[in-house]
């Protein structure tokens, strides 16, 4: 992923929790020793024509600069994905300011896909979007050619918004759905599994 700095930095969106555990996660800031897995599992471009932001070819210099302009984040928040047994790279995932609001966004290296990480990840984020802030509605997309990850936000209890376009760096302007998930929801959600 390349990121730019927002341009309107909310304060209001700022994030400050820097590890999330899950059952087979540690979700933590990125780092330099991600540089070569992170470069890794990003040079694919199965992955970049999913996503707006990430190039490909992806190689350490854009690992690099990711991590640079994520350190110095004041709203939203990025994770590195790592697996807890053994501290492995396999993605990123995390909550960024778009002129929508906040915004769910996640990719698995190729060879962690179907095992569900990405939506073990994204559960964490959505209950940290609503638990560290005050917004009432945390938004995501997809690709309409992207099933998976469809399926991801479907499982976190988003309801289907919409289409719109995207710009993506590796496909040009490309189709979207539009997803939005609000407090209210999930809140009842969240209460689903203690009765």
């Amino acid at each position: 992923m390349v990121a730019e700095k927002e341009d309107c930095e909310d304060e209001s969106l700022a994030i400050d929790r820097s590890i999330l555990v899950t059952e087979r996660l540690v979700m933590r800031r990125p780092r330099e020793s991600d540089v070569a897995a992170l470069a890794a599992h990003a040079d694919n471009r199965r992955v970049a024509e999913m996503l707006a932001r990430m190039p490909h070819p992806y190689g350490e210099a854009e690992a690099r600069a990711f991590i640079a302009v994520e350190a110095s984040r004041r709203s939203g928040a990025a994770y590195a994905l790592t697996l807890a047994g053994t501290g492995s790279f396999i993605g990123c995932a995390g909550l960024n300011v778009t002129d929508r609001g906040l915004e769910l966004g996640y990719w698995i290296g190729e060879p962690f896909w179907k095992q569900g990480f990405a939506t073990e990840a994204a559960h964490a984020l959505v209950d940290l979007a609503f638990e560290a802030t005050s917004i009432n509605v945390l938004h995501a997309s997809c690709r309409v050619i992207n099933p998976s990850s469809r399926r991801v936000i479907h499982k976190c209890g988003f309801q289907y918004a919409g289409q719109g376009m995207m710009f993506s760096l590796v496909a040009g302007q490309v189709p979207i759905e539009r997803y939005r998930l609000d407090r209210r929801t999930w809140a009842s959600l969240r209460s689903w599994g203690r009765n």
